[in-house]
């Protein structure tokens, strides 16, 4: 099938370096309009820009899906298909009707649990022990379309978002491609999501990624894996934020109130309201990522100091 491939940050790129592999043809790619990043703050082409380009296809960023110029050149392109994975903006009717088997989105879930935009740090967030990716076709309610398949993953104790969607991103670009193929031969046909376990899953921000340590060690483990890398586990210390690294809940330690820092040979705790938990690399504001330890042994923590909220 001819395909228009949209997609945005680097959990894309799997899907798109399958796709262009396949016997499928990748006539272009829609993406999100360049950003600023990096210190310097410059203008950068999305992780899927960057790929497309390296491979020398079309590519396409419009500020939005509706664009008339975006959605003339797609009409021009008469893609059979159009695969999506986290592409970033909203697709329109006008725009789902130009293919000719709809837009086919890769989602990281088992729908219908967590729709939205950030189903893997909800699921590591809830403690889910199973989620996985499905394909589906995209209709104008949000991640409601019927389902073509899906693959499960186990999510491990001590696995963060990032590791998560890391592994989702190659088994679910396997997924794609054989959905893709069902759709050309007419052998796979999608099936209606259920109304029973519909959940949510919101796009998570800085301030709920703010660290709470008079809530149990648990949630404390489950928030900061849930917001790493982004958008960044944080708490304050001495008034300055402190981004914190993956922690470990541990047993073998004493207790210590919520927030109360403790300070052994090589090792740093943070009490919480059950048992404590064992820091691992923070990053002090204005500075680079450290391990806890050489933090502690800086700043010098005294029995007056907690992490603690704003």
């Amino acid at each position: 099938m001819k395909l228009v491939f949209a997609g945005t940050p680097e959990a894309a790129v799997p899907s798109l370096t399958t796709l262009l592999g396949s016997r499928h043809e990748v006539a272009a790619v829609a993406t999100r309009p360049d950003a600023r990043s990096g210190r310097g703050r410059r203008l950068s082409p999305s992780p899927v820009a960057q790929a497309a380009e390296e491979a020398g296809v079309e590519v396409l960023k419009p500020e939005k899906a509706s664009d008339p110029d975006f959605l003339d050149r797609l009409r021009a392109i008469a893609p059979d298909c159009c695969p999506v994975v986290a592409y970033g903006a909203l697709l329109r009717q006008e725009a789902l009707d130009i293919p000719e088997h709809g837009w086919v989105n890769l989602h990281f879930s088992l729908l219908p649990q967590w729709r939205g935009a950030a189903p893997v740090q909800h699921a590591v967030l809830h403690g889910d022990d199973l989620t996985g990716a499905a394909t589906f076709r995209i209709e104008p309610d949000l991640d409601s379309g019927p389902v073509f398949g899906t693959v499960v993953e186990r999510i491990g104790p001590r696995d963060t978002s990032g590791d998560l969607l890391a592994r989702l991103a190659e088994s679910g670009a396997d997924l794609l491609l054989r959905t893709l193929d069902g759709i050309e031969s007419g052998e796979l046909q999608p099936r209606p999501q259920g109304d029973d376990g519909v959940t949510y899953a919101p796009k998570l921000t800085a301030a709920d990624a703010e660290v709470d340590f008079t809530a149990p060690a648990m949630r404390v483990d489950r928030l900061i894996r849930a917001c790493t890398p982004a958008p960044g586990a944080w708490t304050t210390f001495r008034g300055e934020r402190l981004k914190l690294g993956p922690v470990r809940p541990v047993t073998d330690a004493d207790a210590l109130p919520p927030g109360r820092l403790g300070v052994a040979k090589d090792r740093v705790f943070a009490g919480t309201a059950t048992h404590p938990v064992e820091l691992g690399e923070v990053q002090p504001q204005g500075k680079r990522p450290m391990p806890a330890v050489d933090w502690a042994r800086g700043v010098r923590p005294t029995d007056e100091d907690v992490l603690s909220a704003t």
